[in-house]
């Protein structure tokens, strides 16, 4: 079920570890992150349908798997990512086995059998550079980075006080670094934040990519509690964050094992 979460702007929030899809309305909408299960897809295309509204555009705020499905349902919009992004989800599809393998990666879980792989990753390059999703609606400013993924982008939608962050400033989920790819990917996510930070200011309401909705002033919060979060890791200290440890949210103790995962890595060079 949508949520409005700010004038024209709602939230479709999977079961599957709390993942957002943004819906902005403007001439049709621009719908980022659409989701993960099949049967919620569907439902977010029925609903659309029954409001009178279809798809203008779609984004992808980065090229992991869960943020590059797609539902026939939903139209052939056009689905933009950057230049990065998509260069990185061409390099997963020339696998030959790409698909199989997210599919066995879902099977020990509970959505297995339950994600539409059919139209994966066909994402549309924007030009490097590109400042904003090309669409007939509200200003949706991209802010580029490197932290979490190749291309990651967050969109910032200044009229309406929203700041779509994809697999960033989340309540419930550590930053998770780009362990794989990146030459530094402490100084990369650092970057990050203070590019996140500069619209703070007018930001209202900020959705992470998995979480929870953050109100006023909730995103000066997230992203101080992700630059301690980073800055413990590159000293190599235990951090004090309410994510990971005894504190975890119940369900969510998993996530002590990525951060556990990272240090090692970063400890080992």
């Amino acid at each position: 079920m949508l949520r409005q979460v700010a004038e024209g702007v709602l939230v479709h929030q999977s079961e599957f570890i709390q993942s957002n899809a943004v819906v902005v309305h403007g001439a049709g909408v621009l719908l980022v992150d659409p989701g993960v299960q099949g049967h919620e897809m569907a439902c977010l295309a029925d609903d659309l349908s029954s409001s009178g509204q279809t798809v203008a555009a779609g984004f992808s705020t980065h090229p992991h798997w869960d943020h590059v499905l797609w539902h026939a349902e939903l139209g052939a919009a056009l689905r933009y990512g950057t230049a990065r992004c998509a260069a990185s989800v061409r390099d997963q599809l020339s696998e030959p086995n790409a698909k199989a393998d997210i599919a066995e990666h879902l099977a020990e879980t509970e959505i297995a059998g339950q994600v539409p792989m059919d139209l994966f990753g066909l994402i549309t390059a924007l030009p490097a550079g590109t400042a904003r999703v090309p669409w007939n609606g509200p200003d949706a400013r991209i802010i580029e980075h490197q932290a979490h993924a190749p291309g990651h982008a967050a969109l910032f939608i200044k009229e309406r006080g929203i700041l779509v962050a994809g697999d960033m400033l989340s309540d419930v989920l550590i930053p998770m670094l780009d362990l794989n790819g990146a030459a530094d990917p402490i100084d990369d996510y650092l970057t990050a934040l203070r590019l996140l930070e500069s619209v703070a200011d007018d930001t209202d309401v900020v959705i992470p990519g998995h979480g929870s909705v953050g109100g006023p002033g909730e995103v000066r919060t997230r992203i101080d509690r992700d630059q301690a979060y980073v800055l413990a890791l590159r000293a190599g200290d235990v951090p004090d964050d309410p994510r990971v440890g005894p504190s975890a949210k119940p369900g969510w103790e998993w996530v002590t094992d990525v951060h556990n995962g990272q240090l090692h890595r970063l400890a080992s060079g």
